[in-house]
């Protein structure tokens, strides 16, 4: 899957649509899914040009790969869902067309607020 500009995310990241932000940084911005799958979802996105997690992996600086994590980590403490602040979340990304990805750039959904059940039923 190759980097598509015209993706809504890159459009959210551009100010051409808006968001309902819920943190930004130098390397992140995180936002509430439009169409949430759990009392909390929220998404975590790298500001980098990056297709899927393959893409970022190869590609992305220290600094990027290093800036994603902690950002995941700041918006699950910041949603009150992290092991320190809640009970706990989960992190789920999504690769290619088999792994049931719909925009091409990578994005984490953070799943929280209540139990996520199995992780594949």
């Amino acid at each position: 899957m190759s980097y598509d500009d015209t993706n809504i995310f890159a459009k959210i990241l551009s100010g051409q649509i808006p968001c309902k932000k819920i943190y930004e940084d130098k390397f992140v911005l995180s936002f509430y899914d439009i169409n949430p799958q759990k009392k909390i979802h929220a998404l975590v996105i790298p500001k980098g040009r990056y297709s899927n997690l393959d893409d970022f992996s190869l590609n992305a600086s220290s600094e990027e790969i290093v800036g994603l994590l902690k950002g995941i980590n700041i918006v699950a403490k910041k949603l009150g869902i992290s092991i320190d602040t809640g009970k706990g979340y989960r992190a789920l990304v999504n690769i290619g067309e088999h792994g049931g990805q719909e925009v091409p750039h990578l994005h984490f959904h953070l799943f929280g607020g209540e139990s996520t059940g199995r992780m594949i039923e």
